[in-house]
């Protein structure tokens, strides 16, 4: 049986990492090892920043549910605990989708929450 040589799978793999830093800087999109750190450190900084990215947008969410109870003259842990305790599961991303598109609804809800406390 022939021997099989690695060249085709050797490019194959070089060719994949290169791909993947086109348009970096200097050597780290044209010479293959140093292509390749960069490509894992992205990967690894990409993976982190889709779960930093969950976490700012609840923020976001958060700070615009607060500053709607707070024109409703009530406090954004009391807002939620009554909302809880009213059954109301609506959760923070529609509830700042209200509270800046609807504030006539906000107010309902808020009124809601107050009276299941």
């Amino acid at each position: 049986m022939a021997r099989v040589k690695g060249a085709t799978m050797t490019r194959k793999r070089r060719k994949k990492v290169l791909k993947l830093a086109k348009g970096y800087f200097g050597g780290k999109s044209r010479l293959f090892k140093t292509a390749k750190q960069a490509v894992m450190k992205s990967g690894n900084y990409a993976f982190a920043g889709r779960k930093q990215k969950k976490r700012s947008f609840r923020s976001l969410w958060i700070t615009r549910i607060s500053a709607a109870c707070r024109l409703n003259d009530t406090n954004y842990s009391t807002f939620m605990n009554g909302l809880k305790k009213a059954g109301v599961t609506l959760n923070r991303k529609m509830l700042s989708e209200i509270a800046i598109n609807d504030a006539a609804a906000f107010t309902a809800l808020v009124e809601k929450a107050k009276a299941a406390l």
